[in-house]
Formats: structure tokens, sequence, C-alpha cells
């Protein structure tokens, strides 16, 4: 019994993080083995006969969550802004092409206010890069558009800007669905479903120039780094 019992703790745990045919060379291993020399063991071996499937699975999941999470990926690209109207979290309706023209450099994303992974560290991402522009803070245009404008209003949007202590030089908007789709596709971000928005973010110096795109969770000191070489190259 108490092999089976193994067994069972050993699959059990296993199959929880796709590690299932471990668990099953596992259990073949220790049906295999005596039962009368298993009873032999000592108490501490056979606490690591148990714990080992759990360690393996907790090592799994953390190089899964690593994979997800690690590196990013850079490109410079033309982006044609499209003529569309967007409501800023002030309640004021406002042309997207106005807001990132108006002469400041601009750091850009996209985020929804529902959102319980990638958009909450975005923002915080934000938030820490904010502090390190330090001087340039209030030079900079940070723009977050919703994806999902149907729930976040201007006054949703105010709250969640809150929580991330924006300052007035960072602005989030929202809009009709169909603006908010335009904005979404002339970044090359719309996935058809908020559910598959992944994190990006989007630098350029001044009106007419080329975008820095990052795709990936980059760090505030990647995202003040991106920012300083496309001012330099200005």
């Amino acid at each position: 019994m108490k092999i089976n019992r193994t067994w069972m703790i050993g699959a059990f745990v296993l199959a929880g993080t796709g590690l299932t045919s471990l668990g099953a060379t596992v259990a073949t291993a220790e049906g295999m083995a005596d039962s009368a020399a298993v009873k032999a063991q000592p108490h501490d071996t056979m606490t690591d006969m148990k714990q080992a499937p759990a360690k393996e699975a907790a090592a799994a999941m953390h190089m899964h969550h690593h994979d997800m999470t690690a590196g990013t990926m850079r490109s410079t690209v033309e982006y044609t802004l499209p003529a569309v109207t967007l409501v800023r979290d002030d309640g004021k309706a406002v042309s997207l092409v106005d807001e990132l023209n108006d002469g400041r450099p601009v750091i850009l994303t996209f985020i929804y206010t529902t959102c319980t992974t990638i958009c909450p560290m975005v923002s915080q991402t934000f938030e820490e890069l904010q502090g390190k522009l330090g001087a340039d803070r209030d030079k900079v245009h940070l723009v977050s558009i919703s994806i999902d404008p149907e729930q976040d209003t201007p006054a949703r949007l105010r709250a969640y800007a809150a929580r991330f202590d924006a300052g007035p030089e960072w602005q989030h908007y929202t809009g009709t669905v169909e603006a908010s789709i335009a904005a979404q596709r002339a970044f090359n971000v719309y996935r058809g479903d908020k559910m598959n928005h992944t994190a990006v973010a989007f630098f350029r110096a001044a009106p007419g120039k080329p975008w820095l795109r990052i795709d990936g969770l980059a760090t505030p000191a990647e995202l003040l780094s991106a920012y300083h070489e496309v001012i330099a190259s200005n």
C-alpha cells in the first residue's frame, strides 16, 4: 500500500504540471522494487522518495514560468496613425494623431483595467519608469490605450491610473470599439480577443520618426535604456 500511495502522490503532482509520463516512469520503477526492501528503508529515505516527484514538478513549473517571462524582442517600425477619436481619462474626446504628435517623445502601450496578468505588470513597469526618468519625466508623454473600451470608462481608467500613481504626463485612453481596434491594428497588436493580449511597448522620439517596438515584459531599466536610445538617435 505504501508503494501505491507513493505512486498516486507522484502521479497527481506530476499530472498537474504536464509531466504525467515522468510520473508513470516513477510508478514503474517503484512497482518493480521488492516490497521488503522498500519497507526496510530508513524514514528519511522514504520521505525523500515521496518528496522527489514534488520537487521535480516544482522545478518544472519554475522553468516554465521563467520561459514565459524571460526575454524581449526589439524592432524598428514605421506606423501610420489612424485618424480616430479617443476619449482621454479626463473625459475629453481627443484625436489620437494630435495626442501623439504634440511634439513630446512618446512611450505607448495597450492595457485593459480588468486584466489580472500582463497589464498590471506592464503598468507597474511604467510606474517605475516614471521615477527613473528623473528630469525628463515632464517632457515625455506616456500613453496607455484600452483594448476593452466597452468596460473601460474614463472613470475606470482614472481609478486604474491612480493605482499606479500615474502623473500628468501619463494618460489613459478609451473610446469606441471601432476606434480602439483601429489603434490596435495600426500598431499591429490586435489579436481579436483581449485574452490574447501580449506585452508590448512603443517608443518614438518625435512626430515623423520611426517607432522602436519592444515585445515582451521589459524591465524598467530596459525601458529607460530604450528611451535614451531613441532620444539619442533623434
